[in-house]
């Protein structure tokens, strides 16, 4: 209370949280290409081997069952090991460097694993051409990014590298300087999709943007069937490319170090890390909470895995499940009720924002945008935490997605900031 009261009197901090803000709305993301993600990420090409990873900083001793799934999965992927012991052994025994996503101009779902061989989108932000990465989406089930890695799986990896992402390359280079993504954001929401847990809308529009494009390309025809088949098939690709667009959106805007805005949420299956923009590069860590939602048949809560990933980039640029009145029939697939309950839910996320952004309007809303700017200070004195839609993860390695729900910011994370954001203003 000492620490908000003071607050309120430094002057300044509510304009530069305006200016924040500003640099959200004025963002304009393409999708401009599919590359390999060693060929733009230049922490993959070191001499040690490296795996990037969701969340703040982690080591494999912390690291829950998903994530060091997804590590054995990508060893076996990288062809550093052949089986699963060789690999286990080679990552236990420190063969392996871990950097966060984060660190790498990147975002990474769930586990986040990603590896120097991998196909990675790539999204521009034309406001001055800030570049994240993020790898594609292989669909539900078991998939390497909930921590399983059967030989399906690295299969799948093997052709998504190898076919997918080409084909996808050579596709988006025939478009105009790639794909708008404000667009098809502003549509899909018109169309109940919120862009964490449901982007069956996004995926639509999607595919009717780049299926033409791939038509045109030279590779054969049962290629561009499979590929544009398997975007037919996958209603979650959107997720990612969603999350490169956050990315870029929030390296952007990171640039101007002022104000008490959060720049990032993520979270590693052991801690939640927020960013703020007048703080910069630091982490501000809690443990992470497990998420409360629905089961597939045969799980139950003892199954699912405390959360993980940096899909909470999402909601860190105001979708997801702070837009959750967007998607009201998300609200039932997380086990969070009916349209009343979407309503305040989004109706409680507006509390802790600075505005609302014009870009991304809500007809269920009232037409209202989407929350924009999380303020810590708004945080900490309402207690109110973000909440974050997200799928769930089984506890242990290698059985992949068992569930899908809601999961809150821990609170001391955001008290951790301010009491580095006031001690930056000479706040005591």
């Amino acid at each position: 209370i000492h620490l908000l009261t003071e607050l309120a009197k430094v002057e300044g901090i509510d304009e530069a949280n305006e200016r924040i803000c500003q640099r959200f709305k004025e963002s304009q993301p393409q999708l401009v290409d599919v590359v390999v993600a060693k060929d733009v990420i230049p922490e993959l090409n070191r001499e040690k081997k490296t795996l990037l990873h969701a969340g703040p900083p982690i080591t494999w001793e912390n690291m829950q069952g998903p994530m060091r799934g997804s590590c054995i999965g990508a060893a076996l992927f990288e062809g550093w090991a052949e089986t699963e012991e060789e690999a286990v052994k080679m990552l236990e025994a420190g063969e392996v460097e871990f950097i966060p996503c984060h660190h790498c101009h990147a975002v990474g779902p769930m586990g986040g694993i990603t590896s120097a061989n991998m196909a990675v989108l790539k999204v521009v932000n034309q406001a001055d051409g800030t570049t994240a990465y993020c790898t594609m989406n292989e669909g539900i089930g078991k998939v390497l990014r909930f921590g399983a890695y059967s030989q399906e799986v690295v299969d799948r990896l093997h052709w998504m590298a190898d076919e997918l992402g080409p084909v996808l390359s050579k596709a988006l280079k025939l478009s105009d300087g790639g794909i708008n993504l404000n667009v098809l954001i502003a549509r899909a929401i018109t169309q109940g999709d919120e862009f964490h847990q449901r982007n069956m809308a996004a995926t639509l529009n999607f595919l009717k943007e780049v299926a033409p494009l791939i038509v045109k390309t030279d590779v054969p025809e049962d290629a561009k069937e499979r590929v544009i088949q398997f975007l037919a098939d996958t209603d979650q690709f959107f997720l990612n490319i969603m999350m490169a667009m956050g990315k870029s959106i929030v390296d952007y805007v990171r640039k101007d170090e002022e104000g008490c805005v959060v720049s990032t949420m993520t979270r590693n299956g052991y801690e939640f890390g927020v960013r703020v923009t007048g703080l910069g590069d630091q982490w501000f860590c809690a443990p992470v909470n497990t998420p409360i939602g629905l089961y597939f048949t045969g799980f139950t809560a003892e199954d699912g895995c405390p959360d993980n990933g940096d899909s909470a980039i999402c909601e860190t640029v105001g979708v997801g499940g702070m837009a959750m009145v967007a998607a009201p029939g998300v609200t039932r697939f997380v086990g969070a009720g009916g349209f009343e309950d979407a309503l305040n839910i989004s109706n409680e996320m507006e509390k802790i924002c600075v505005e609302h952004n014009p870009n991304w309007s809500i007809p269920t809303w009232d037409f209202k945008g989407t929350c924009l700017g999380i303020d810590i200070r708004k945080v900490v004195a309402t207690g109110i935490t973000p909440l974050i839609n997200t799928g769930i993860a089984h506890k242990n390695a290698g059985v992949g997605q068992v569930g899908a729900g809601t999961v809150r910011a821990p609170l001391a994370c955001f008290e951790q900031a301010l009491e580095a954001y006031c001690a930056k203003l000479g706040i005591e």
